[in-house]
C-alpha cells in the first residue's frame, strides 16, 4: 500500500480528491471500506487532538498554578 505524504514539498496538504483516490485504492475499490476507514481516520485524529488540547491545558493551568505559588512568598 502507498500512501502520499501528509504534506506536499509545497506545504500545502493533499487535495480531497488526492486523499479520496488513496482510500478508494487502498480499500480495493470498495466506496463503502474506503469512507469507513476515512471516517475512522479522521475520529482517531480528532481524538488524538482533543487528547493533545487537554494535556496542554493542564500544563498551562499547573504552570499558572505554580507561578502564583511563588509570587505568593516573595518580599
Amino acid at each position: 500500500m502507498s500512501y502520499e505524504p501528509a504534506e506536499r514539498r509545497d506545504g500545502r496538504a493533499p487535495g480531497v480528491e488526492t486523499i479520496a483516490t488513496a482510500y478508494l485504492a487502498a480499500a480495493g475499490g470498495d466506496a463503502g471500506v474506503a469512507l469507513r476507514r476515512a471516517i475512522a481516520d479522521a475520529l482517531a485524529d480528532l481524538g488524538e487532538a482533543e487528547r493533545r488540547t487537554r494535556q496542554q491545558d493542564r500544563l498551562i493551568s499547573q504552570g499558572y498554578v505554580r507561578a502564583g505559588s511563588r509570587d505568593r512568598f516573595r518580599l
